[in-house]
């Protein structure tokens, strides 16, 4: 897959920006806080249908316009695809695949494969297990559409379920019992979807972080599900005084937890900086990998400021890993031109190299 071309107008501190990609490799230079990340978050909403870094659509608008668009040209395989996001203050933003409005945005998702590599994801290893399940269901979601409208159906039964626990007066207690069994139909196969997916991503990531270490630490994954021990629908059941005192749902697939191990032991604990950012490149590496098997063509990667806090051996294995023909088109944010020209020596490749001096962009 390739973004052939992209079209900003008024998002975020870029007022205005026509850019045409290279196949393989685009380089944006410039200082912190000149947008260059806000670049790669319009090529984000173009595959998502959402910012990566705010989620207020209205927000992401240039505080000093009425509205906001991001347009890409892409090539899919064979087919020539045209995707238009326009937001309004007040209204319903409008996205668009060859001109034609999606009727929910939920189709949209898997079209235009990315994987993002960013300094935010770091929250997987210092926020916890709502992050790690976000991960998850994004990279399912990304190849199975089934799985991300049971996603929706479960989320709607458990806000359903805290609204009854959450009452001040008494409900019907088989009110709950519908709610309760719609989060164990869909929980069930959110978990088994879940199960499936980390049993066949764990040593696909395991590689990456050997190539990239060197061979010298052993990491792995462990994911942890109420599914495993107990029939979640007795398990609600019998709970369901605690939640009334708690206010919220304890039971079901919102609580499961992906472990991340270094060592046997919480990389939270006991990884460097380095050891840490090696783990999530790993996992976002493995991404992409496992991405590219299920749709068959290659995702586009996005790399915002990834080196910092690398070692060198360690920089130039990511950047052999990601030269290779395994890896497409990939788009790269750096605040140091001698330290980005190092690495695309490395690479060996030509690249179309762009400055970002307060959201202006030029090549």
């Amino acid at each position: 897959m390739r973004l052939n071309s992209l079209s900003i107008l008024n998002y975020k501190n870029i007022r205005e920006a026509e850019l045409l990609f290279s196949s393989k490799i685009n380089c944006f230079i410039g200082n912190n806080g000149m947008g260059k990340t806000n670049v790669l978050d319009a090529i984000y909403f173009l595959s998502f249908c959402k910012s990566h870094s705010n989620s207020i659509d209205s927000q992401n608008i240039l505080h000093d316009a009425e509205f906001c668009l991001i347009q890409g040209k892409y090539q899919v395989g064979e087919n020539a695809e045209d995707i238009y996001c326009g937001i309004k203050y007040r209204q319903k933003k409008q996205f668009k695949r060859n001109k034609k409005e999606y009727d929910r945005l939920s189709d949209h998702i898997g079209l235009l494969p990315l994987v993002l590599v960013s300094p935010d994801d770091s929250a997987l290893i210092s926020e916890g297990s709502d992050e790690r399940r976000k991960f998850v269901d994004g990279v399912i979601s990304q190849y199975n559409k089934t799985y991300l409208n049971q996603l929706l159906q479960y989320n709607n039964a458990l806000k359903q379920r805290n609204a009854l626990i959450k009452a001040e007066n008494l409900v019907d207690e088989s009110l709950l019992d519908i709610w309760e069994d719609q989060m164990a139909l869909f929980g069930t196969y959110i978990y088994e979807q879940r199960k499936q997916f980390i049993d066949e991503f764990i040593p696909i990531f395991q590689n990456f972080y050997s190539i990239i270490s060197g061979g010298n630490e052993q990491v792995s994954l462990t994911y942890h599900s109420q599914h495993d021990e107990h029939d979640i629908k007795t398990r609600m059941m019998a709970t369901r005084d605690r939640d009334r005192m708690l206010g919220y749902s304890t039971q079901g697939i919102h609580k499961d937890e992906l472990e991340m191990l270094l060592e046997g032991y919480p990389i939270k604990r006991v990884g460097s900086q380095g050891q840490n950012k090696t783990y999530l490149i790993s996992l976002k590496l493995a991404q992409f990998d496992f991405l590219k098997r299920t749709h068959n063509l290659s995702p586009l990667l996005l790399l915002d400021d990834i080196f910092d806090k690398l070692d060198s051996n360690r920089v130039k294995k990511i950047v052999e890993l990601v030269s290779g023909e395994t890896f497409g088109q990939i788009f790269i944010t750096d605040t140091n031109r001698e330290h980005l020209d190092l690495i695309l020596h490395q690479l060996g490749q030509e690249a179309t190299i762009f400055r970002v001096e307060n959201g202006e962009i030029t090549s």
